[in-house]
């Protein structure tokens, strides 16, 4: 681990290609020592992430913001996740000024449950509670409380509502549920359901306060198979629903992009039958979509305002070059490169749709094209690690050395700090007072 205040890496403040950027030094650190395999998610002035030790084995671990320094870690498990959503994070929820805990699965095994969902304080690992679980997707923070699914693979599985100092149950819920947005008062849930809903409660009562079924926004036969991702802008919340092929009758399910209103659920736009591009940003900042047309053919690209849903940016289909390219986008997003691994490529300004010059480009796209799941003991296979980005010259398709810190829509920003992994699954983060917004991962 080197922790490197001083020699904080040089950022470039803007992201015009070609111009004099404005650097400057901030405050900086990697820790090398952790392999870093779920979302990194902080509070309290504690990192936290699930790492994969060296014997396939996970473990969560915690880092002080200020520094990446280890502060403690634990044996962690999953039970009942399934791969397609990747490793789970830990929760960390902030109790008082300074002050957190986090709540992970802990392997521990006791009679008829199959793991320890167990919380510990934020910065010293002290144990402050325990409950047994039997199947659960893991812990998320919903306001000031810890929301879980348990009983996940049974029947009569429920969501509770925790008291993050004592474990306490503040309400119940039954069905799965997924924690998508919370503030102090409120919580919004992705109801898991034959016919999924976005609900909104009361987080300290638990009263429904409203609900929204996603067919409203994006219309019959909605499979959540596909996946799904979550993303706020403002006062509203952003949805993607992914397509999914059923097997069986070989019928697409309806997906697209949405944006409902937090305080009272009302649709304020749609977009069916647009699939997210990755890397991107967050359907709630910065949205990069394709169009799909009912034989299945891809259309061109656009960027969309998630205020507004209106295209602010496109390139069209017949712009789009034949195979073997990856999408890249530069720091600000204003441009759309296809990368040619060693070889030159191409890109468009994404605002007026026009090419531009790839001779001085530059472009983040995803560090590993073919990943290889994670090798996890005593885990169902598939799951992956979280991807990272590297940057590219887009001229020549080679990857730019010593690399940057990856961009916002990418990394997200919390209170100033930008916190990634790298394809080696250390951990990186910068203080470079960039504007609180949601990630490509939330």
């Amino acid at each position: 681990m080197k922790p490197s205040l001083a020699l904080a890496g040089t950022l470039a403040l803007t992201a015009c290609s070609g111009s004099d950027a404005a650097t400057a030094n901030f405050p900086s650190w990697q820790n090398t020592q952790v392999n870093a395999v779920s979302r990194i998610v902080s509070a309290a002035g504690v990192v936290t992430t699930t790492s994969m030790k060296p014997d396939g084995t996970l473990e969560t671990v915690a880092l002080g913001l200020e520094d990446g320094r280890r502060l403690w870690a634990y044996p962690a498990t999953m039970a009942g996740r399934l791969p397609g959503m990747g490793v789970s994070a830990p929760a960390i929820v902030e109790t008082a000024k300074g002050q957190g805990v986090v709540v992970a699965l802990d392997p521990a095994k006791k009679g008829r449950w199959n793991a320890t969902l167990i919380a510990r304080d934020a910065r010293s690992g002290t144990q402050k509670w325990a409950r047994p679980m039997h199947s659960t997707f893991g812990p998320q923070r919903c306001g000031p409380y810890v929301c879980v699914s348990e009983h996940t693979a049974l029947t009569h599985a429920r969501m509770v509502v925790l008291d993050p100092a004592t474990g306490r149950v503040m309400w119940r819920l039954p069905g799965i549920s997924e924690v998508e947005w919370s503030d102090p008062a409120r919580v919004l849930l992705l109801r898991m359901a034959a016919n999924p809903m976005i609900e909104s409660y009361d987080v300290k009562t638990g009263k429904l306060q409203w609900q929204q079924p996603i067919e409203q926004a994006l219309g019959p036969g909605i499979d959540l198979s596909g996946g799904w991702a979550f993303g706020s802008t403002g006062d509203n919340l952003v949805g993607y629903v992914a397509p999914y092929t059923n097997p069986q009758t070989k019928k697409v399910s309806t997906f697209g992009l949405f944006s409902i209103r937090i305080s009272d659920g009302t649709v304020n736009w749609m977009r069916p039958s647009v699939v997210r591009v990755y890397p991107s940003g967050s359907p709630g900042y910065a949205p990069v979509v394709r169009p799909v047309d009912r034989q299945g053919a891809y259309g061109g690209f656009a960027r969309l305002d998630s205020e507004t849903g209106r295209v602010v940016g496109q390139i069209t289909a017949s712009d789009v070059p034949g195979s073997g390219w990856w999408l890249a986008f530069p720091d600000r997003m204003d441009k759309l490169g296809f990368l040619k691994h060693d070889a030159k490529g191409s890109a468009f300004d994404l605002v007026s749709g026009k090419p531009t010059q790839v001779g001085e480009e530059r472009g983040w796209s995803f560090c590993v094209t073919d990943p290889k799941p994670l090798p996890l003991r005593g885990q169902a296979p598939g799951f992956y690690s979280t991807a990272a980005v590297c940057e590219y010259d887009l001229g020549t398709g080679t990857r730019v050395s010593p690399m940057n810190a990856p961009p916002p829509w990418f990394t997200g920003s919390q209170d100033g700090w930008r916190l990634w992994r790298d394809e080696k699954g250390a951990v990186h983060a910068v203080n470079d007072h960039t504007a609180t917004a949601p990630g490509m991962y939330g």
